[in-house]
């Protein structure tokens, strides 16, 4: 984890999040995010056509029903003429049409059966999409550096990679199957109704360009409305997300009513922008049914004309009247499926364009290895920026010796944990080299550098789970008895066997249940677990009380031991034993030495020194610690 993204102040990564969310997104390329996602499903090729064969026999079997059951009409209607015109032994064929009706649940039992296959097929396709999907998000977000997620609401991130996901999911599996069933039945009722009347059957082909104008020009103007809701429900999930998860602050300062109310505008915009796509998006079906009752009104006067020149038969026109039903259902399902793709396409693209973000330097091949890490760690005229026109480091040169404690001191903004997370490689430096035990860390795996590291950070961070668990996180396999040597060592086991169910007390998600000292003192532990050969400590006890916090110093200092540590300092009280001191200020080591060296210079060190325990010393000249 980084140590300038984890749990970073709220005000930071709030301000970020707005200033971000108030950029306007660029048009979409439908097409090409069409064609992108649809590249997913090109290994699923046998089974595609296994759903395509079953949904043809599918529709097949439906199609030919209509058919089938005029004869049935046909027959009723001619044995009844034939009775009521006095037809000697005229009557009603009931055998025959028990025969049709026999055909025709054989029909329909085949149908069902081949959809069944059909939909159990594209249901594994669609999950197996979306799994793959998931894995490269995930992945992804695993490589990419810390100015993406300082830049982007994590409610946002959350969003794309959880509720879009799972959008793409539900129409893969609904929409595709509906798509080529829909396709299918049309092209066969078109057959279908030729072999009836090719009038009619122009009749109705005249009427389809109508529908798909109506249904292209609706679903076109509901597409900004669906893309909009859903960047709003982004930064809902963004906004919920922080407020619950700084619910204390936001209490403490009395902003309830403020985050209510804005909980409130943001809820009102996913409403209106909601209820405007389901609006212009649900005017599609009833455009479309009055288009077809147009249609049964002409089939019903030209079938009539048709019939008294004994052009076709009664029951031709019953079946022609149910292929039109048959055929305006294909088309108000693919009317529909024209929402859903749009929908799905905006969800799209809001996964390809984490997909496509710039990510952390490749590693190279053929990485170098430490068996053990000795802790000499070198900054060799290492350079720095956030931003290629405004550098931060500067030719910056540190030799830390092996087992040296190195306290890092300075205003706001002097570059402290920009340090740190160079030399973690969370970020890569623009310039210069930085190398452990004489090997430039950027030819070693990232996974690998960072195994070297153990870190306990100012905010605590622990998982929704055990005690034990949490401890363990720093070490892989760890046994019962180096967790609680661990804790004892941290000085946390006695509170621990306080607790209700010891070690195996769970913490909730955001670790509430327990204080925030104690909170420090798992983290404490967890780090002592891990054995590094490189310390790294950010004002590891600012959240302990005073007589805790000699006992953790104490523990501290025998884990340090041997160790190179780094001390990121806010407080002057804990850096006085370094071996070696580095002023910073932006950017740069301005000053290095011992406490009383540096004290003795009486230069900016001294001054930072002062304003903190020399009341009103120079006080106005210098910038405040973080």
């Amino acid at each position: 984890m980084s140590m300038k993204h984890q749990k970073q102040p709220p005000e930071k990564g709030q301000r970020n999040s707005r200033n971000k969310g108030k950029k306007v997104q660029k048009a979409k390329d439908f097409k090409g995010t069409l064609k992108r996602l649809v590249n997913y499903l090109k290994p699923f090729k046998v089974r595609l056509l296994t759903v395509l064969l079953t949904a043809l026999f599918s529709t097949i079997f439906t199609i030919l029903s209509p058919k089938i059951l005029g004869f049935a009409t046909t027959e009723l209607f001619q044995g009844m003429m034939q009775k009521i015109k006095g037809v000697p032994g005229a009557g009603i064929d009931f055998g025959y049409i028990l025969e049709i009706l026999s055909v025709l649940g054989g029909l329909y039992l085949f149908s069902a059966l081949f959809a069944y296959i059909q939909q159990y097929v594209m249901a594994g396709v669609s999950q197996k999409v979306v799994y793959a999907l998931r894995k490269e998000v995930n992945a992804k977000l695993s490589r990419l550096p810390l100015q993406f997620f300082d830049s982007h609401k994590h409610g946002d991130i959350l969003s794309r990679a959880i509720n879009d996901l799972e959008t793409i999911s539900t129409s893969l599996q609904r929409s595709l199957t509906q798509l080529i069933t829909s396709m299918v039945t049309l092209i066969g009722i078109i057959v279908m109704m030729l072999t009836i009347s090719p009038i009619m059957t122009f009749i109705v082909l005249v009427t389809l360009p109508l529908s798909l104008i109506v249904t292209a020009k609706v679903a076109a103007r509901s597409q900004k409305f669906f893309r909009g809701q859903l960047q709003v429900l982004g930064m809902l999930n963004s906004h919920v997300e922080e407020m619950y998860s700084g619910h204390v602050i936001v209490k403490a300062f009395g902003l309830e009513d403020h985050s209510v109310n804005k909980f409130n505008a943001l809820n009102e915009k996913l409403y209106e922008l909601g209820r405007k796509a389901q609006f212009i998006s649900g005017l599609i079906m009833p455009l479309l049914r009055f288009i077809n009752n147009i249609v049964y009104v002409l089939i019903c006067v030209v079938g009539s004309v048709l019939v008294m020149k004994r052009a076709i038969q009664v029951g031709d026109i019953q079946a022609f009247i149910l292929y039109v039903r048959q055929f305006s259902q294909p088309i108000t399902r693919v009317s529909n499926i024209a929402n859903t793709v749009q929908a799905t396409v905006a969800s799209a693209e809001r996964v390809f364009e984490i997909l496509d973000k710039r990510e952390e330097d490749p590693e190279i091949p053929n990485a170098k290895m430490l068996t053990s890490a000795k802790g000499h760690v070198r900054f060799e005229n290492v350079t720095f920026g956030y931003q290629k026109d405004n550098m931060l480091i500067q030719n910056m040169n540190i030799d830390v010796k092996q087992g040296n404690t190195v306290a890092i001191v300075g205003p706001t903004g002097a570059g402290k944990t920009t340090l740190v997370n160079l030399l973690m490689r969370f970020c890569e430096i623009d310039g210069g080299k930085i190398t452990i035990d004489g090997i430039d860390i950027r030819d070693m795996e990232r996974g690998h550098l960072r195994s070297f590291f153990g870190i306990v950070l100012q905010d605590t961070w622990l998982f929704n789970g055990s005690i034990r668990d949490n401890i363990a996180y720093g070490r892989e396999n760890a046994t019962e008895d180096e967790i609680i040597e661990a804790a004892r060592a941290a000085h946390a086991d006695y509170f621990i066997r306080t607790l209700p169910n010891g070690y195996d007390t769970l913490l909730n998600e955001d670790a509430s249940n327990i204080s925030q000292g104690q909170r420090q003192l798992l983290t404490i532990a967890r780090a002592i677990l891990s054995n590094p050969a490189i310390l790294i400590l950010d004002e590891a006890t600012s959240s302990i009380d005073t007589r805790t916090e000699v006992q953790i110093q104490k523990a501290l200092n025998q884990m340090m031991a041997g160790r190179t540590c780094f001390v990121l300092a806010h407080r002057f009280s804990t850096i006085r034993d370094a071996d070696t001191i580095l002023v910073m200020n932006h950017g740069t080591v301005i000053e290095k030495g011992s406490h009383d060296e540096l004290l003795a210079k009486g230069d900016f060190y001294a001054d930072l020194y002062n304003s903190q325990f020399a009341h009103g010393t120079k006080r106005e000249k210098i910038a405040p610690l973080e």
